[in-house]
């Protein structure tokens, strides 16, 4: 009889099933709040508020998330996230309105954050080596993706159906689903909180003493802000073509769906990609792109952009987490991840008015060329990471 996988007897199935619960009780819970803004008369910006709320949690909380991890390990933080997409999703299914369904995104996009480093650093002590942590943190960046794929249809069929008060309550199980899932996950012991000689908590900044980390979350910067220029440019770019909804949609969807695949990729060869030669390889791939998307012909032509795009992009976080986990004391490694989480969710709720600024005062398709520029820059801090790496 065959044995089971070492992953799966340490509940890491359970564990990504746990993100992907909150995530889609996030996900579920935002579409349906825009949608029921813009059924009742509130304006679009009133439903670009809401998403930068979804985005501001995790700012605001993603330090304190780290520490909380690393001196607690899964499980309250676990609890402590669940609680509070559950009481978000409950505002917004008991008296759905402007002033409820603000908060109701603030709490669920904060319990995305909070759960979401305890999740990956419990996932990073899961991994045994430098190969199975990339396979690990492939897993990791899919279950985001899933939720995010599956989670607005759900919503769309249930208010079609029902209302959207029967995709409010259905957010509600899902963060009492990925709570109990996550339980199932065996208990490690912790250290406590990680602190210096005389005994005072090490504040997370302290870690950018370290090159290694410092050089990583350069490129972490880099990458999130490419991949969200491409999220702002293609419908610029796609409206000055002349492409029809559907045609811009269609070259989203080849975006996020070649992001996926290159994932399981990932996961499958994990153990024969170093993570600095994919990190590198994908930046340089990136430039040539994003230089050259503004003449590509038609929506084919954009097509293949933007599958190219989210192959390279796609390839980034797995790579990103698995150095992460290597530059950085075990015993901070929550803090590490509360870092790159803060400054992710900073260039996602900034970047996008930044490019909006540059795009209407010069060109178009001027963020792309600007990301293109730092993208090749960013070979430089990658090379220092190469040598953190090697030490």
């Amino acid at each position: 009889m065959s044995q089971p996988h070492p992953l799966i007897e340490r509940g890491f199935h359970w564990l990504i099933l746990s993100l992907v619960g909150v995530h889609a009780c996030m996900a579920v819970t935002r579409v349906t709040s825009a949608l029921w803004l813009l059924h009742h008369g509130y304006g679009e910006w009133t439903v670009g508020a809401l998403i930068s709320l979804s985005a501001a949690g995790p700012v605001l909380l993603s330090l304190w998330a780290g520490r909380l991890a690393d001196a607690h390990g899964l499980h309250r933080p676990l609890s402590i996230g669940a609680g509070m997409a559950l009481t978000g999703a409950l505002l917004a299914v008991i008296w759905p309105s402007p002033w409820t369904l603000a908060p109701a995104a603030l709490l669920c996009g904060s319990a995305v954050g909070i759960m979401a480093v305890a999740i990956q650093r419990e996932a990073g002590l899961m991994g045994e080596d430098a190969g199975e942590l990339k396979r690990v943190f492939s897993w990791v960046a899919l279950g985001p993706a899933f939720s995010n794929a599956t989670a607005p249809v759900i919503a769309g069929l249930l208010i079609d159906a029902a209302g959207e008060r029967a995709a409010f309550a259905f957010a509600v199980l899902l963060p009492f689903a990925a709570w109990r899932l996550g339980r199932l996950v065996p208990r490690r012991p912790t250290r406590g909180h990680p602190a210096e000689a005389g005994g005072k908590p090490r504040a997370a900044w302290s870690l950018l003493r370290l090159d290694g980390l410092r050089n990583l979350l350069l490129l972490n910067v880099v990458l999130t802000a490419c991949w969200d220029a491409h999220s702002f440019v293609v419908p610029v770019v796609g409206h000055a073509k002349g492409l029809s909804a559907s045609s811009i949609g269609l070259v989203l969807g080849a975006f996020a769906t070649a992001a996926v695949v290159v994932r399981l990729v990932i996961a499958r060869w994990a153990a024969r990609l170093d993570e600095m030669v994919v990190l590198r390889s994908a930046m340089a791939i990136v430039a040539t792109v994003l230089l050259v998307y503004a003449w590509l012909p038609g929506t084919l032509g954009l097509l293949v952009g933007s599958t190219v795009l989210g192959l390279a992009l796609g390839s980034y976080q797995p790579m990103i987490l698995s150095a992460l986990h290597q530059v950085t004391p075990p015993e901070r490694h929550g803090q590490a991840l509360g870092l790159r989480m803060l400054v992710s969710s900073g260039m996602s709720m900034t970047m996008p008015l930044g490019f909006g600024l540059l795009a209407s005062s010069t060109v178009a398709f001027a963020p792309l060329w600007l990301m293109a520029g730092l993208a090749l820059a960013a070979q430089w801090p990658a090379s220092q990471v190469r040598a953190a790496l090697s030490e």
